[in-house]
């Protein structure tokens, strides 16, 4: 997916504040396993998508427990980094080699004082996060593993066939012996 595509899927913005953003915007590519955020420590950028998938995951008990997937289009971001400037709690790491697309934080908030479109675009990236996490939030607080499933094969059908099946069944909060089951009595 082009950077264009991604920040007018985002929000639109006029072609002239888009070119500026583009201009701080870097393409880069990275390993499979590569970790892109650490927890406990502070990111520096904000990335997009162009190809690949990654996850996102915290260590709890001494066991890996992934909470979240990106994949083309989806933006990388620790918020509590991005807002606070401060250590994150999770860990980001590629699960395929991925192109990505970077911006540093500080050239982005530069841009959010210079450009109103900028700034408008950024309030907006900013809500759109935050209603995936709600979003998540309340699948995993009310929805059965089961339903949790399901809506992972219709609405992500990819991530199943190239994600490891114990990084999703830490994603729906069960286990791979569950996971099993469950998808054999979807079958």
């Amino acid at each position: 997916m082009e950077i264009e595509q991604i920040i007018n899927q985002i929000y639109t913005i006029p072609e002239t504040s888009g070119l500026k953003l583009q201009q701080v915007i870097e393409e880069i590519t990275l390993p499979k396993g590569h970790i892109l955020f650490e927890a406990n420590k502070i990111g520096r950028s904000v990335y997009f998508i162009k190809k690949g998938i990654v996850r996102a995951y915290l260590f709890q008990h001494d066991t890996e427990v992934t909470f979240w997937f990106g994949r083309e289009g989806d933006t990388i971001i620790s918020m509590k980094n991005y807002v606070e400037n401060k250590p994150g709690y999770e860990n980001i790491e590629l699960l395929e080699d991925c192109i990505l697309y970077r911006i540093k934080n500080r050239d982005l908030q530069k841009l959010f004082t210079e450009d109103i479109h900028i700034a408008n675009w950024g309030r907006r990236f900013a809500e759109t996060e935050l209603i995936k996490v709600e979003e998540r939030l309340i699948s995993r607080q009310f929805s059965m593993a089961a339903d949790r499933y399901k809506e992972l094969l219709t609405n992500s059908p990819d991530l199943i066939q190239r994600v490891q099946l114990f990084h999703i069944a830490s994603y729906l909060g069960i286990t791979q012996v569950s996971l099993s089951r469950i998808r054999s009595e979807i079958r």
